[in-house]
This record gives structure tokens, sequence and C-alpha cells, in this order.
């Protein structure tokens, strides 16, 4: 599994980071996903191994513009080169409007369709990519909410053993129960993929967080899994001084919970714009929290940097 940091700044750009993206993907499936979708993150696309031909969902946490407003950009340059095949677009039902305006007033035509889901419906997770994806409601200034996905396409063979076992015949069958789907026999008995699978790993789960002022929110949600990716807008002392109208979250509330569940690799990201990476107000004062109040391995989101999470569940930065 591997995800890559488009954007890790929060509100504005800054001249080493630009407003929130990530893209996160399986290696063994053609497709990938992006969630939230700052303006320039087309342009930051351009640095990356992720094809527009091959995104195959967008998931967007909630409608302030450094999470959404590079959505018309992306969507528009999926159909200049020439996309055909659908995309769908996992949202609050407002940016269904904004799409729908923005595409109208600029003249644009989409070439596929769009495949709109609103997250206030959303009562079942999706399959997308590879992954189980499900969303988590979290508490900010606006309707905003965590992503959790969930490895569905796992590296596998086929348990020969046990298909011979029960007199399943070789053939489309078999091949139909290697890709994971159900099969109807002719005498109603359903057969599940998933069940005649043999696996040689867990499965691996990560949690990318849109804007949280609540980290505890996602306790329940985060249990058992592999990686968190969570905003930490400030420091404790500045959070405290700027108030709780923002409604984010400073390391230190991050680093509390992830240490209460015993989350073995946190990766924050969101960071204001008044941390620089040096000088008095440096981004090791956000570290240096986060490290007082958490155990497990801690990583600092950059610009265009991807992690590689292993079978093991190890989690580690490419190089």
């Amino acid at each position: 599994m591997k995800f890559t940091f488009l954007g890790t700044s929060a509100g504005v750009p800054t001249k080493k980071r630009n407003v929130t993206g990530l893209a996160i993907g399986l290696e063994r499936e053609k497709t990938w996903c992006l969630i939230d979708c700052g303006e320039g993150t087309q342009h930051q696309l351009l640095h990356t191994p992720y094809s527009l031909a091959a995104l195959e969902a967008i998931f967007i946490t909630h409608v302030h513009g450094d999470h959404c407003y590079g959505l018309p950009g992306i969507l528009a340059s999926a159909g200049m080169d020439g996309r055909q095949s659908a995309i769908k677009v996992i949202a609050p039902a407002s940016i269904k409007e904004f799409i729908d305006v923005t595409l109208k007033t600029t003249d644009c035509f989409i070439p596929y369709p769009i495949e709109f889901i609103a997250t206030e419906n959303l009562k079942a997770p999706i399959e997308v990519a590879g992954f189980e994806v499900e969303a988590f409601e979290l508490l900010h200034r606006v309707p905003c909410h965590a992503w959790r996905f969930t490895e569905s396409n796992l590296a596998h063979k086929l348990n020969i053993e046990k298909l011979e076992q029960e007199n399943i015949p070789k053939g489309p069958i078999w091949g139909k129960l290697c890709k994971g789907e159900t099969v109807t026999l002719d005498n109603g008995h359903k057969l599940i993929g998933k069940d005649y699978w043999i696996t040689d790993h867990r499965v691996r789960k990560v949690i990318v967080a849109g804007d949280n002022c609540k980290p505890e929110l996602l306790s329940q949600a985060a249990h058992n899994i592999d990686v968190l990716i969570h905003e930490a807008t400030y420091t404790q002392e500045v959070s405290d001084k700027v108030g709780p109208s923002p409604m984010h979250s400073s390391a230190k509330e991050v680093a509390l919970m992830a240490n209460y569940i015993n989350l073995p690799n946190l990766v924050l990201t969101h960071f204001s714009a008044r941390y620089s990476d040096f000088g008095d107000s440096s981004i090791d004062l956000i570290r240096q929290e986060a490290e007082d109040n958490y155990n497990g391995k801690l990583f600092l989101a950059q610009d265009l940097e991807s992690y590689h999470l292993k079978k093991n569940g190890q989690l580690c930065i490419d190089h």
C-alpha cells in the first residue's frame, strides 16, 4: 500500500507546501484514489507517477476551499486527456453544486460520467481501487469526515484443497472466485470469493482525517488500524492563543489520542503557514510536542513525500 502527500499546508499554500491533497493506492491495483483536492493539486500530480487516467475516486472531507478548490481543474484536465470512463466523487452534497456551476460558467465539457455520491447519504462502505472505504464524522466548523481505507483486494491464492473438498469444478468458477466475485451455483448456493482465498498477511487499514478539533472522535474507528493521517495545525500553545473558533487540533491533542489507542504509526499534516523549517516558529515545535506525548512511530508529512505500508504493518518513507 502506498500513499503520497500532494499538499500539507493548512488554509493557504507556502513556498514549500501546497494545500491539502493525498493520493493512495495498492501496488497491485491499476487504479488509485484522491483524498481532498486543494488548489494546485493537478500540478503536484505532475511530479508523481499517478495518472488521471487511472484515478477511480475522489473523496472530499469537507467544503473548505483548501480541500476542494482544485476539484474542477482535476476533472477538466482528465477530460482534456481523453478520459472516457467514469470518476466517482464522494463528497458533501454541496460539492456537486460547486462542480456543476463551475463547469457551466466556464464552458467546460466533461466527456465522461461523474458518479457523485453525497457523503450525507453514504450508509455503507463502498468498494474502490481494491479498498473498502468508510466515512466517520469529525467536528469542524462545517460537516467534515474521515475516511478509513481497508484493504479488500489482498495478495492471495486460491484454496485448492477447499475447492476440491466442496466438489467445485475447475474452470470459470475458480477464476471468478479468485477475483473475489460471488458465484451462484445452479442449485442456488452462493460462493463468496474471499472465502476461498489464502492470504499471506493481515488486512491493512489507514484512516485519512479531514479537519477536526476532537481527535478522540476517531478512537473507536482507529482501533487496530496501521496508520492515522491527521491534521496538527498548531502546537498547543498556539492553539490556546488562537482560541477554539478555528476548530483544529494541536499536535499534543492528536498525539495523546494516538498514544491512548496504541496506534503504531501516526502521520501529521495540515500545518499552519506560520511554521517554517527554521527559526522561532520551526515545524520542529510540532514534532517535539507530538514526540513528548506519543510513543509510536511518528512522521511529519512533506509535500510529494511517498509512504509505503508493508505487509507486516511497517510504515516507511520511499526514497
